[in-house]
């Protein structure tokens, strides 16, 4: 059994829930959302240049057809989903950000549902339904009326974009994975993010202003950098190689689970039973509708 592995995806889920928190107290501070995703992603750049390097060998040259996908995954993943990040977590709580946030498997099959054609089971859509069915909880707080009297704001609006951008992310990365190791398609992306984030950042005036930001906003975006972004990763595709995605990808249940507790230990927040309920609900449901399918009789 490989424990060590098993070890290594729960410390890596611990990290990804402590993204929510270190987002949080960046939104409390002077550091716009466009900042702090320019320097979490020019931080996980260059450790991701570093362990590239070290864990694959070689950090090679992408072939000029798959520039076009890594510019689309720069811009999906890297630039829409962190300003949407860090400008939700300045409207709402870290601990209901990561249970919105635990949509992201599921908008990934209902993309692929109608982007890429692939059929749903009865049981996919059974749990389709359950998982929205707790979102509604989530998203409102606890009050699923308030959805359809816009009574939910920017952050959760952001938040959503966030489970939008990385669905579209994953989907084009499928493409990317063909030609490029898992390593090198997040090295490659992060990099494009980055300059993407460069400009509005340099008009906001980001660098002159860098030199004022506080010790915890620099240890924010520095676990954001490295922790959240280059040694999860990192971590996360050595555990898919080992023991599989589908084994590695229930682990990412945990997530909400960090982010809640981490929440209320550090932030002091306290999340609704309702939200609560909600984001279980979520879970089982995003559990349903991923579980593996069983092989026909007769095959293995």
């Amino acid at each position: 059994m490989p424990i060590g592995t098993y070890l290594s995806l729960v410390l890596t889920m611990f990290f990804w829930g402590g993204t929510f928190i270190a987002g949080r107290a960046l939104a409390g501070s002077s550091v716009t959302p466009v900042t702090a995703a320019f320097f979490r992603f020019a931080i996980a750049t260059l450790a991701l240049a570093v362990l590239a390097r070290m864990i694959d060998g070689r950090l090679a040259l992408p072939p000029r057809k798959v520039w076009l996908s890594l510019l689309l995954l720069g811009l999906t993943g890297v630039f829409s989903y962190n300003v949407l990040f860090f400008t939700g977590l300045h409207h709402i709580e870290a601990g209901r950000a990561s249970l919105i946030i635990a949509l992201n498997p599921l908008a990934i099959t209902i993309f692929a549902c109608l982007f890429l054609k692939e059929p749903l089971t009865l049981r996919q859509l059974a749990g389709v339904f359950l998982s929205l069915t707790g979102a509604m909880f989530v998203i409102s707080n606890g009050h699923p009326s308030a959805i359809f009297s816009g009574g939910f704001g920017r952050g959760e609006l952001a938040i959503l974009g966030c489970v939008a951008s990385w669905a579209a992310y994953s989907l084009i990365g499928r493409t990317v994975l063909r030609m490029l190791s898992p390593l090198a398609s997040v090295f490659y992306s992060s990099l494009i993010g980055t300059l993407l984030l460069f400009i509005p950042a340099l008009l906001e005036g980001t660098f002159p202003q860098s030199p004022s930001f506080s010790a915890v906003n620099w240890l924010s975006l520095l676990f954001l950098g490295l922790f959240g972004t280059a040694i999860g990763f990192s971590l996360y595709y050595k555990a898919i190689q080992k023991i599989g995605p589908t084994r590695s990808g229930v682990f990412i249940n945990l997530v909400p689970l960090f982010s809640i507790l981490l929440s209320w230990a550090i932030l002091g927040e306290a999340i609704k039973p309702a939200v609560l309920s909600g984001g279980l609900l979520v879970l089982t449901g995003v559990a349903i509708t991923n579980a593996p399918k069983k092989p026909k009789h007769g095959k293995l």
